[in-house]
């Protein structure tokens, strides 16, 4: 390990390090704007400047990898003077449009000035003006403020994987273009608007409404999909203004999927405000207690085994825990949170889970896709392949419809028999995968939700112990969920219980008179045509489909308005927060069924939260663990004849897939501005 010396003091550090890293290491705070950590080294703002022994001027600590010896200065006058020359420079061109720049408050450049500007300018000369750049209705360009740092540029081509963003002229025409002038068309785009120091690229449809500072600021957890990414949730009022990204190294990095960054205006429309009831075939307001009424005199007298539940894609685990205690006192078995009806085995917990964790995937070397299209289904385990392909040369495999990764995939079959063929040795990337250090079988919704899913599992795990992606110290064997409330029900075993039906059967039940009363607990993706004559309670936030055929509903909050515990698709726990009130009198929903119980005569005698958390674990420890990953024993799973059927994806539309993203508006100018390049996006070869 190399040691040098930093202003004075000897440090060791690890070999390849930066001396901008080494600096930091020792507490020295070193300004800079190209540089981020997570991206190659550009090396062209100059602003990370500092002295270094032996050296004729003073060098780009992002971009000298430190040497045995060195000799560091961070402090002197030297180094001062080439930084305040360095944001001289920097501020010959930019507008003084401060007061009114979205970035505001969180300005790397309006930060570093107050450190290293003069108070006036020394040229008399006009300013440089730059067109602004049209890139989606996400993004909001005023290039003049560009100090062509060029993080955005190496974003989108390392990471988001889509290199269309680039610096076009030379000197004072030098510009950052998308070059065609169309939208940058990525599920990560937003993130260059974290990234830019200056206000060149802001939120478009944040902009102008709100200041940092006039915001509460929440740590909480996106239900968008079941990645659990970790997000802060700025509010004002009872208003949610805006989601931005939080680290967390192991799922998400610093990064967030634009659905769950802008999904949240549509939090404030169509909203289910107060509670509805039936009459003469339409739904009119009731209070509370009227509407409990009416699915108590409903209710009364019904044998359990002709009410059912089902949960839907974005419910908490208290909710979920609190409707299956009650739907156990009245009686009934039929419960499923399966409501796309994939196979999936609650048995055995690592049938469905992402065993190899997200940040596990980044060392893996061969993948097979089975069924799945991770781009859309989960954009943050994208960039992680994405990773193990630029960093370990990842060679993937792609069983269903033929996509655009952003890394190059071999396209092998469409449906069952080419699975079949690889399990068996039969396809020459079977070879692939068993030669492979750590191989991975990623298996999604598009290849369980479907009559023969339970045979497609049980091949997958047939071919994860073929090929060796199964042993002592490494579990290949993956399931990408697209349901955020998925994993965690099926931990708590909100499944059917002996002589129970799942989803399909209790749709089938209902639609020939075998099942009375349906309790949708925010399953909003099950057509109402289904239901038949049954007694429909809805219980949700939105007005969505659930509630179009709903004859009592029951207003619940949103998961910015409560406190809840989710598990994502690799089994973590974690824990969402309560960032703004529920609107009008929705409540939180395991308080809802808590206060039904009681009208039922049923109670399920939860007091708190801490009441439902407790009996949480007691049903499965798992929800002991917060934050931590919890190992799955592999055991037998799945069986049966598969069909000829070809996988069908999951995801048609990436913008609107829940009630929220349905609901707003910015994600449906996404859906209208990249409708044409998706359809494109999906019939082409990776």
């Amino acid at each position: 390990m190399p040691k040098l010396t930093i202003d004075g003091t000897e440090i060791e550090v690890d070999a390849g390090l930066t001396v901008l890293q080494a600096c930091e290491l020792a507490g020295k705070e070193i300004p800079r704007f190209c540089y981020h950590e997570r991206l190659s080294i550009a090396g062209n703002c100059r602003m990370c400047l500092v002295e270094m022994e032996r050296a004729p001027k003073p060098i780009a600590s992002c971009a000298m990898p430190i040497g045995e010896g060195m000799v560091i200065r961070t402090d002197t006058d030297t180094v001062k003077k080439a930084r305040n020359g360095v944001m001289e420079f920097l501020l010959i061109n930019h507008p003084l449009d401060c007061p009114i720049c979205d970035q505001g408050g969180e300005c790397d450049l309006q930060d570093q000035a107050m450190a290293y500007g003069f108070d006036r300018s020394r040229y008399q000369e006009n300013k440089r003006a730059v067109e602004d750049k049209h890139m989606g209705p996400l993004i909001k360009t005023i290039m003049t403020r560009c100090i062509h740092c060029t993080r955005c540029v190496r974003f989108a081509t390392e990471v988001a994987g889509v290199p269309e963003l680039g610096l076009l002229g030379r000197g004072e025409k030098a510009e950052i273009t998308t070059y065609l002038e169309k939208s940058l068309d990525s599920e990560l785009s937003a993130n260059v608007i974290d990234l830019c120091p200056v206000g060149a690229l802001t939120s478009k449809p944040y902009a102008f409404v709100a200041r940092p500072w006039e915001l509460s600021k929440t740590e909480s957890v996106d239900v968008l999909d079941a990645v659990g990414s970790a997000i802060r949730v700025d509010a004002r009022g009872t208003e949610v203004l805006r989601i931005l990204p939080r680290l967390n190294e192991p799922v998400n990095e610093e990064w967030l999927s634009d659905k769950g960054r802008y999904a949240c205006d549509g939090l404030r429309r169509q909203r289910l405000d107060r509670p509805y009831v039936r009459r003469d075939g339409k739904l009119q307001p009731a209070s509370w207690d009227e509407a409990f009424a009416a699915i108590r005199d409903r209710v009364q007298g019904v044998q359990g085994s002709r009410i059912a539940a089902i949960a839907g894609d974005q419910c908490d685990a208290e909710s979920m825990l609190a409707l299956k205690e009650l739907m156990t006192r009245l009686g009934s078995p039929n419960v499923d949170c399966r409501q796309d009806g994939a196979k999936l085995n609650p048995a055995v917990r690592a049938s469905y889970l992402l065993n190899s964790t997200i940040a596990g995937l980044e060392d893996i070397d061969a993948v097979l896709l089975v069924g799945t299209n991770p781009r859309w289904e989960a954009p943050l385990v994208n960039t992680r392949l994405r990773k193990a392909w630029l960093h370990n040369g990842l060679r993937a495999g792609i069983i269903g419809q033929q996509l655009d990764l952003t890394y190059p995939a071999e396209y092998l079959g469409a449906g069952p028999d080419t699975l079949t063929a690889v399990a068996r040795s039969a396809h020459p990337f079977a070879d692939t995968l068993r030669q492979a250090d750590k191989a991975a079988i990623i298996v999604g919704m598009g290849a369980l939700a479907r009559p023969d899913g339970e045979a497609v599992l049980g091949t997958a795990r047939d071919l994860a112990q073929a090929v060796g992606a199964v042993r002592q110290d490494w579990n290949g064997f993956n399931i990408l969920h697209t349901a955020a409330a998925r994993v965690g029900a099926l931990d708590l075993g909100f499944v059917p219980g002996p002589s129970g039906r799942d989803t399909a059967q209790i749709l089938s039940g209902a639609s020939n008179g075998e099942i009375d009363v349906v309790y949708l607990l925010g399953a909003d993706e099950i057509h109402h045509s289904h239901f038949g004559k049954a007694f429909v309670i809805y219980q949700g936030h939105h007005g969505d489909a659930g509630a179009h055929r709903a004859d009592v509903i029951l207003p619940g909050a949103a998961y910015t308005e409560k406190n809840g515990t989710y598990v994502n698709t690799e089994g973590r726990v974690q824990l969402g927060r309560r960032a703004a009130q529920p609107v009008g009198d929705a409540r939180e929903d395991w308080t809802i069924i808590r206060a039904l119980s009681d009208v039922l005569g049923q109670s399920i005698g939860f007091a708190s939260l801490a009441d439902v958390r407790k009996r949480l674990v007691e049903v499965n420890p798992v929800f002991d663990e917060v934050g931590e990953v919890t190992g799955a024993e592999w055991t037998d799973f799945g069986g049966g004849q598969v069909t000829d059927a070809p996988f069908e994806l999951p995801i048609a539309n990436y913008y609107q897939t829940d009630p929220i993203s349905r609901a707003s508006e910015t994600m449906a100018a996404c859906t209208r501005d990249f409708a044409q390049a998706d359809t494109a996006r999906t019939g082409t070869d990776g």
